[in-house]
């Protein structure tokens, strides 16, 4: 009996199994692919680089904008104008020196009339004298210009100097390429408009060093025709005894 009732279960439970079989659904089984797994992985794999890719190069093409934008950037300083200012004093200093002037015109003119190579006799001992006081007076203001422009050339200084350390400053600090740049054309300016103030320096001082020589070369003129003109061109005076009162 025991053994009927055992195999009575053993059959009634084969029987549910099958029963359960056939009414499960199809799609309840889960079947796994391995080459397709690996191959959406790849996929997946691939997508995730391309897209990093992309990341990076849209931060990269940010960074260049950034330091193009950087370099471009103007630089926000500027001394050019206090350079022509100075610049224009002692261009000021030269227009207002008196005397000969410098344009080369006027100034063959002035040196014929003043500093003859040999007088005319129609030319009076007193037009001599006027000639004479007028080259001296133009040597002396030739010697005040250079005074003059020394003295504005060593007020300028000051600021020269003071330029010199902004432009420095602003090169160290430059941001970008432009500004750099920028920045060196303006020290590049300050050193020419130095260039242009020695010159006009040394012009003044070489003026007025040409007008002291071309004093002593009329003088030198001047003095050999007053001589002339005592000694005369005839018969050289002779002493002889003046006799007084009868004797």
């Amino acid at each position: 009996m025991k053994t009927q009732s055992h195999l009575l279960s053993l059959s009634w439970a084969a029987a549910l199994s099958v029963s359960l079989l056939a009414v499960q659904p199809a799609a309840a089984f889960t079947v796994f692919d391995p080459s397709n797994f690996v191959q959406n992985t790849l996929t997946a794999v691939r997508t995730l680089e391309q897209i990093n890719n992309q990341i990076n190069q849209l931060q990269n093409e940010a960074r260049m904008l950034t330091n193009q934008a950087r370099n471009l950037a103007g630089l926000d300083f500027n001394v050019v104008n206090r350079l022509r200012s100075t610049l224009a004093t002692t261009e000021r200093l030269i227009t207002e020196a008196q005397g000969l002037a410098y344009d080369v015109q006027n100034l063959d003119r002035e040196f014929a009339r003043l500093y003859p190579e040999e007088y005319a006799a129609t030319v009076s001992g007193d037009q001599m004298y006027q000639d004479a006081q007028e080259r001296w007076k133009y040597t002396r203001d030739g010697l005040h210009a250079a005074m003059r422009m020394q003295a504005q050339v060593s007020e300028n200084l000051t600021q020269d100097e003071s330029a010199l350390a902004d432009l420095v400053s602003q090169s160290q600090s430059a941001e970008g390429a432009l500004q750099a740049t920028q920045a060196t054309n303006q020290l590049l300016a300050l050193q020419a408009k130095q260039s242009i103030q020695t010159q006009q320096l040394q012009i003044t001082q070489e003026r007025a060093a040409a007008l002291e020589l071309a004093r002593h070369a009329a003088a030198t003129e001047r003095a050999r025709e007053v001589r002339r003109r005592f000694l005369g061109d005839g018969t050289p005076y002779t002493p002889h005894p003046v006799h007084f009162y009868g004797n």
